[in-house]
This record gives structure tokens, C-alpha cells and sequence, in this order.
């Protein structure tokens, strides 16, 4: 199944006449399609609708392929540059003790200055679900001691035998 073509080659243009622009051309202007055809034949090179919206419709004269392959190109290009957002998972037990938490602290505070986002969860076994406020407490307390370093998405929600939190990174200046 090959899709349809983003755009119009040679004889599939439709429009009677045309702005021609390109760097294989000195600016032609307005021309017909078969001039331009004419032309694009005698340099060996394809006629590309470019913008089929304008009025009227604007064309070029390239090489096709090349062209398509280029497009191809920045679009990869594009994709490699965009962000990807890692998350990273931080667990407490409802009744983690100072040390713990110091130590899991300077690990979030690690992963919002490499620009990461961080899930921090208090896990509740079997019956101590009954201390879901001191989960609350001590994701509180994260959030304030991260308070430089990153920003909290969502405040703590209950879900299941779970307390999660998100805090996303501080922007960087």
C-alpha cells in the first residue's frame, strides 16, 4: 500500500498558470505550466508543485527525488533533536526513616538537574494503608525540599495501595 504523493510533479499540476521560483531558475514570475514544463524537460529536472494553496499555486524546478530525500533528512533530523522525557521512579515505605529519606532525596535531586521527571511513590503493605497520611507527609516534604530543583506536575493521589507524586524539572536559565 503506497500512500498518495505529498506533491504535484509535471503533468499532475492542474493550474494554468504558475509562479515559478527555484535556483535552477532566474525568477521567471508568473508563467504557464507548459512553459514551465518546457523548461524543467530542457534542464532534465522534475516540475514540483510546492505550495498548492497560493494563488497562484508556487513551483520549482529540482531534481524530485533529491528533493524528497532531503525532506526525509531534516525530518530525522528534527526527530533526534526533540526531547525525550525520562522518568524516574522513587519508593518510600510509609514510615521511612531520616537517613532513607536523605538519601533517596539527593537521588531526585540527581535526576531533576539531568533534566528527568520523578515519580515518587510511598508503597503501602498489607495494613498500613492505615498511614496513608504519613505518605501524604512525607511526599510533602519532598516536593518542599525539591522545591529549587524542580516543580511538583501533581500533588500526591491515592491509587491503590500506591501514593504517587510527579515532580517535573526546573526550567534551566
Amino acid at each position: 500500500m503506497q500512500k498518495e504523493a505529498e506533491h504535484r510533479i509535471n503533468k499532475a499540476i492542474k493550474a494554468r498558470s504558475i509562479r515559478l521560483v527555484g535556483e535552477n531558475v532566474e525568477q521567471q514570475g508568473v508563467t504557464t505550466v507548459e512553459e514551465a514544463l518546457k523548461l524543467a524537460e530542457e534542464l532534465e529536472l522534475d516540475l514540483v508543485e510546492i505550495s498548492p494553496n497560493a494563488d497562484p499555486p508556487v513551483c520549482k524546478i529540482i531534481d524530485y527525488k533529491k528533493f524528497l530525500y532531503q525532506q526525509k533528512k531534516k525530518q530525522k533530523e528534527l526527530k533526534l533533536k526533540a526531547t525525550k522525557v525520562v522518568v524516574k521512579e522513587i519508593r518510600f515505605g510509609p514510615n521511612t526513616n531520616e537517613h532513607d529519606f536523605q538519601f533517596k532525596l539527593k537521588h531526585a535531586q540527581k535526576f531533576l538537574e539531568e533534566g528527568a521527571k520523578v515519580k515518587a511513590f510511598v508503597f503501602f503493605k498489607g495494613r498500613s494503608i492505615v498511614f496513608n497520611e504519613q505518605g501524604e507527609i512525607l511526599l510533602l516534604r519532598l516536593a518542599q525540599e525539591l522545591e529549587e530543583f524542580g516543580k511538583v506536575e501533581s500533588l500526591p493521589k491515592l491509587e491503590g495501595k500506591r501514593m504517587i507524586m510527579f515532580i517535573s524539572p526546573a526550567k534551566k536559565k
